[in-house]
């Protein structure tokens, strides 16, 4: 409670009470959603995260098996209260059809990544070769002065990579945003 009081001497003026809101932690939420792959789907989903001052940190979209029918996996760091509420609107949109915050959820995720590595000097070659043995990264694309390497697998595994081929120099860069699917719980055996 604030205390305002006026220098010309008037009673001092006491501002009212409000309950602080707490919100939950700001955390990063991975959500996945099944939606009809209609024109503005992604539009519309981009607008209601951000209507709600978040923003979309990473997304990856593809058709599923299901002609029609498209998968999508948002990364949107926020608190869980107003997360909560972003899933409840998705929910409610006329193309989604399936809404999931995988965040607590055990889950299976990967990422891809294409890196373009400076390798000028044979004992750079020689380097990033190696790193991407240790790394079950591929080759995909090789030139006089760079390797282009292919890296899935987790986040940190990819920034890990990243961390190590950094020194020789980052030409080029591109990464998909995550896809992730629910894990399929796996019976207990009984002793």
């Amino acid at each position: 409670m604030a205390d305002i009081t006026a220098s010309a001497g008037l009673n001092s003026v006491k501002s009212p009470l409000f309950r602080e809101v707490r919100k939950g932690e700001v955390r990063k939420h991975l959500l996945t959603l099944t939606v009809r792959n209609e024109l503005g789907v992604l539009a519309r989903i981009a607008t209601l995260i951000a209507g709600k001052g978040y923003n979309i940190e990473g997304l990856s979209v593809g058709e599923t098996h299901e002609k029609g029918i498209s998968r999508m996996t948002l990364e949107v760091i926020g608190d869980d209260v107003v997360i909560d509420q972003v899933v409840k609107q998705l929910r409610k949109l006329i193309d989604s059809l399936k809404v999931k915050d995988l965040t607590d959820t055990p889950h299976v995720e990967r990422e891809l990544a294409l890196i373009k590595v400076n390798t000028v000097t044979p004992r750079a070659r020689d380097e990033v070769l190696r790193l991407v043995e240790i790394f079950r990264a591929k080759i995909v694309d090789v030139s006089p002065e760079t390797y282009t390497v292919e890296i899935t697998g987790t986040e940190d595994k990819i920034n890990a990579f990243i961390d190590l081929v950094r020194p020789f120099g980052i030409k080029e860069m591109a990464r998909t945003g995550k896809v992730a699917m629910k894990r399929e719980s796996v019976p207990q055996e009984e002793d």
